[in-house]
């Protein structure tokens, strides 16, 4: 049996990387693992190490088995037969751009990204893009978003693919880590991962002028060899980000802010929407814990559909 590592996802068929050769080896799956374990759209997905066999008196593989993933990122599946989609496994870092127009990422979908790579234990950082497009307005909002997601923790990077602003701090970013970049589409992930290493030449389609909003030019998920060091997993544009297996009661681990302000609550099974005693809410009036968190983690909490829905 040989072993490789997942670079490539096309639905029914995945580019394998060997790891003793470095060939490439296009394979597919057993039936039995189609349905056994995780019930997802993609049972293997890119970042994954696999093993597999290759077909006699072909060039073609089907991989046996998917090693155990020190981690992974996952989505509600927009796909109704199914639970989740997996977005890339055994990664260093998840990072999701972001931009406050051209087109609009709201903050919800923010949060529900940081939300699922809390719950799976993966660093996550935003990179907000477009600042040479902002007007005064946008600008001040940008500035203060900025500031709730770094006082909430999270690294945040204001850049500007097209006038090279700040790009220096991506690269040193992604030096030597394997990171999978997400986003809604038109938000410039193909434009910046060209920009740090032009030999990829990822394909790049310009938003939509009447919608405002991103065309899909990333079709698959797929893992690049950066020159500077490490590996980046493009992924498609998503519009929406559903979270998965996420109970109410447990919801409010994966905010930092709010967990951390949670210890001192007065009831130990405190929600933090209606108890006395509620340290979150009072965090919240002394501006510890922002507003817009704290009304995206009740949308969250107390909208059932919001936990599925794009």
């Amino acid at each position: 049996m040989k072993k490789g590592l997942v670079i490539k996802s096309t639905g029914s068929w995945y580019s394998v990387k060997d790891i003793e050769t470095g060939e490439l080896i296009s394979c597919n799956i057993r039936g039995k693992l189609r349905i056994q374990g995780i019930k997802s759209t993609n049972p293997v997905a890119v970042g994954d190490h696999v093993e597999y066999k290759i077909f006699e008196n072909t060039e073609t593989g089907i991989i046996k088995t998917v090693l155990t993933r020190k981690n992974y990122i996952i989505r509600k599946s927009t796909n109704l037969s199914k639970q989740t989609h997996i977005i890339a496994a055994n990664v260093d870092q998840a990072i999701l751009m972001v931009t406050i127009a051209y087109p609009v990422t709201y903050p919800i979908f923010i949060d529900r990204f940081l939300i699922s790579a809390e719950a799976y234990r993966i660093p996550a950082k935003l990179i907000f893009n477009k600042t040479d497009l902002y007007n005064e307005k946008q600008a001040e909002y940008l500035n203060c978003l900025t500031e709730i997601y770094q006082k909430a923790g999270y690294e945040c990077f204001t850049i500007s693919v097209k006038n090279n602003t700040n790009i220096d701090k991506i690269e040193s970013l992604l030096k030597n880590k394997i990171s999978v970049i997400s986003g809604n589409s038109g938000v410039g992930k193909s434009s910046l991962i060209n920009l740090i290493d032009p030999d990829l030449n990822l394909k790049v389609t310009e938003i939509s002028d009447y919608h405002k909003s991103g065309k899909h030019t990333t079709t698959f998920a797929e893992m690049f060899d950066l020159s500077i060091g490490g590996y980046i997993i493009d992924t498609p544009g998503i519009r929406g980000f559903g979270l998965h297996n996420i109970d109410d009661e447990e919801l409010f681990h994966f905010f930092p802010e709010i967990f951390r302000v949670s210890h001192n609550c007065k009831y130990h099974n405190c929600t933090h929407v209606h108890e006395p005693g509620c340290e979150v809410k009072s965090a919240v009036k002394t501006g510890e814990v922002s507003q817009l968190r704290y009304e995206n983690y009740l949308k969250i909490l107390l909208d059932d559909d919001s936990k599925h829905r794009l």
